[in-house]
């Protein structure tokens, strides 16, 4: 595995916990991975080092510059890949990105597929994660019971890049749900309104669901851990998700809007904070 963050970790747990041999890169970005080794797990100073010897190498890094970098960039990946295995990719990317390392891969006699992610660090704990699948079918089939692992849904989408892509309208729709009430909820304190009268009468009539029970807890109590989710990475999500939309020549207007509104928090400084945390920064930044 490369990337033991905040998904990695619970990935590499769950992997560990079934019985399979992990190796992972050493990384300032991971998380404590004390355990981890304890277990038996070996630790990595370069990509290819991962890559040597694996039969599945798992990725889990932030976006399309940090794939390329860890498979095609010096000791990556491909420098060390053997023929025959195949590299799945569960970071939020881009679908050309894909489509290029499956052929690099390729190249070298190994396999490409993407398997984004949906839900969040503490279903990576849990096992059941969604998985958002790119590739060949007969190879997700080989895999499966390695992915079944950290996962509770695998969604077979199409070629490589579509298990991507696919992510790019999930996650629009996810952050662009929690933006839009971070807005409301950030007018309704203005006005004085009380937060819990808020979130009935939305919870009662159309704007109930997921989103809104995900951000409740920061709009009653101040807990934004319920979407542990930094927006500098909903931010670099839109961007992939507008890039995309426009090589395909669709209606994007919505969607620049919330990336606009994510640009705001990250470029205030607060980029680092969790998505909910979006309802109190618009409290005090109004945009022109």
């Amino acid at each position: 595995m490369i990337g033991i963050g905040l998904m990695g970790q619970g990935i590499a747990r769950n992997v560990q916990k079934h019985g399979y041999a992990l190796a992972f890169l050493d990384h300032p970005g991971n998380q404590p991975t004390d355990d981890l080794v304890a277990a038996g797990a070996k630790v990595c100073r370069t990509p290819a080092e991962v890559a040597r010897n694996a039969q599945v190498v798992i990725l889990v890094v932030t976006g399309a510059p940090q794939v390329e970098a860890v498979l095609t960039g010096p000791d990556g990946v491909l420098d060390g890949l053997a023929p025959g295995t195949v590299v799945i990719d569960c970071s939020t990317s881009l679908p050309k990105t894909s489509e290029r390392m499956a052929a690099a891969v390729a190249a070298k006699g190994g396999v490409f597929m993407d398997a984004a992610m949906t839900r969040l660090p503490k279903h990576a704990q849990e096992g059941t994660l969604n998985l958002l699948v790119g590739g060949d079918r007969d190879v997700l089939e080989r895999v499966r019971p390695l992915l079944d692992t950290f996962s509770e849904h695998i969604t077979w989408v199409g070629p490589v890049g579509s298990g991507h892509l696919m992510k790019l309208l999930h996650n629009y729709v996810s952050m662009g749900f929690l933006a839009l009430l971070a807005e409301v909820s950030a007018h309704a304190h203005r006005a004085g309104l009380d937060m819990a009268t808020l979130i009935d009468v939305l919870d009662r009539g159309g704007g109930g669901g997921v989103a809104l029970q995900r951000i409740a807890p920061f709009l009653l109590e101040g807990d934004p851990s319920n979407v542990a989710f930094a927006l500098s990475n909903a931010h670099k999500d839109l961007t992939y998700y507008t890039q995309t939309a426009a090589e395909a020549g669709v209606h994007r207007e919505i969607a620049e809007a919330v990336k606009k509104t994510l640009q705001l928090a990250v470029d205030s400084g607060h980029g680092g904070r969790f998505v909910p945390e979006l309802a109190a920064l618009l409290r005090e930044n109004v945009p022109d």
